[in-house]
Parts: structure tokens; sequence; C-alpha cells
């Protein structure tokens, strides 16, 4: 009775107040119709890749052909790295406990970080800064040289560069590549290889290697086709979910249940290097 009688005098208190309409510009639906961004979703199907699509959704409107096998490359080149990343451990350790797939991708997810997939974010912001010098009259040279004297004196590599495995990411190579051919390099890109050279003579001050990372060529790439700074680590996060999800298959499907995982004890078991078939540009 006292929770019957509570309840009518919270709604007295507080009546129902009008909803306040509002508004959003991706998606329309309606009886036997799906329109995104304007575009019949069932017209899209077979004539759009998923990168495609992805860009229309994030960014408003259809890009070009460049831009569209740019950013599939961009996805593709980390949809996995292994079972060694805390995301992909993650991911498994949840589903050593037998829970439900989605529930280990979404452990995966939360796994990611400012050292694990949210480097593109401070990339791009950092990238930024340097293109703001320029335009105050500083050389690119002399702003790249800048923004490495601040992270030594910091003691912190430059956002986007340095990796664990790779002294040369190949990932990052092949997207400048891309880039190139595609004629997408823009100011964002030309800022990174500058900050890489300054990065040279500073080379002594750190202890390792630090390369152009692929975090570093996404950040720079994406900058440069005008994705704002979440969207960067956004990118990161729809390229890495079928790695995610194949890993916590994989982990259910083939190992005993509540296993410690040594993510440095495992061996691989799958297919050997090979090419793709001809006519896969």
């Amino acid at each position: 009775m006292a929770d019957r009688a509570d309840s009518s005098i919270e709604r007295r208190a507080h009546p129902r107040v009008p909803a306040v309409r509002w508004s959003t510009s991706l998606t329309s639906t309606a009886p036997n119709k799906v329109l995104v961004r304007g575009f019949p979703l069932d017209e899209m199907m077979g004539r759009l890749s998923f990168a495609e699509a992805v860009y229309l959704l994030l960014m408003g409107e259809l890009p070009s052909p460049a831009i569209g096998r740019m950013l599939n490359a961009v996805l593709i080149s980390s949809i996995d790295h292994g079972v060694t990343p805390p995301s992909t451990l993650t991911a498994r350790t949840v589903a050593t406990s037998g829970a439900p797939l989605k529930d280990c991708v979404a452990a995966g997810i939360l796994a990611l970080g400012p050292h694990h997939g949210g480097d593109i974010e401070s990339c791009m912001r950092f990238l930024d800064s340097g293109l703001a010098m320029i335009r105050a009259g500083q050389s690119l040279q002399d702003a790249a040289e800048a923004l490495v004297g601040d992270c030594v004196r910091n003691h912190q590599p430059p956002p986007g560069f340095g990796h664990r495995f790779h002294t040369r990411d190949p990932r990052a190579s092949r997207l400048f590549q891309l880039a190139l051919e595609l004629e997408i390099e823009g100011e964002h890109v030309r800022m990174l290889r500058a900050v890489a050279r300054a990065l040279e003579s500073q080379q002594a001050h750190y202890e390792r290697s630090l390369p152009v990372n692929v975090d570093g060529a996404i950040a720079a790439i994406c900058a440069d086709l005008g994705f704002a700074y979440e969207l960067g680590n956004a990118i990161f996060l729809i390229s890495r979910l079928p790695g995610l999800i194949a890993h916590a298959h994989e982990e259910r499907s083939g190992q005993a249940p509540m296993r410690l995982i040594d993510p440095m004890g495992h061996d691989y078991a799958g297919a050997g290097e090979r090419r793709l078939p001809e006519g896969r540009t």
C-alpha cells in the first residue's frame, strides 16, 4: 500500500511533460522504406561497399571512388593484430566464462583506450597543433621540430609513433602508398612526414625505434578526409570489431572454459602466407 501511495504522490508532483520534438539527419524509416542520408538502403545494397556506406553515414554524403577505396583500406588495416592486444585478450578472457558472444565483444571494445586504439584522436589533435603553427607563419619543418621538441621535453613519444612489435609498420606504409596513388595525401600526411623527419634527429632521446604506426597513418589520412577527432577513434573501433568477434568465437568454440590465457604462449596454426588472387587490386 505504501508503495502505491508513494507512486500516486510522485505522479501528482511530476505531471507528464509533453515530449519535446527532436530531429535526426541520419536515417528515415517508414513502412516499406528505409532512407540512409536520403538514399534508399535497398538501393545501396550491392552498389556501395561497406566502407562507402560507413562514410555516407558518418559524413553525410557519398565519397568519391578514391575516398571510398582509401577508407576501405583504412578499415582493413586494423581488422586484427593477433592475440596480444588488450582488447583481444579481454574478449577472449570473457569468452572463457561462457558469456554470450556479444558480451565478449563488448568487453573487448571497453578495453580500447589511449594506449590501444585511442591514439588516433590524440595524433589528429597533435597534427592540427602543428598546422596551426604553420598558419601562424612557421615553416613545415620548424613546426615539426617544435612539436617533437615538446615531446622530448615531456619524455613522451609523439602520438602515432612507435610500436611494440614493428620497427617498420607495414600497414602504415601501405596506407601512405595508397594515399599518394589516389591523390588523397594532404596537409596532415605532410605534417606527419615532417614530424617523422624531425624525430630522426632526436632519436637518441628515446630508448627504442619510433616508426610511424598504423594509428598515426589513420589519423593523418582521416584528418585529410575531414573526419572529426572523435570519428578517428570510431574508425578504429569499426575496423577492429570483426577481429574481436572472430577471437571471441574461436575461444568459445575451440578452447576449454575458464582457462588462464598466456598471450605469449600460443602457437599459430592457421594458413601459411599466401597471395591474393589475380584481379584483386
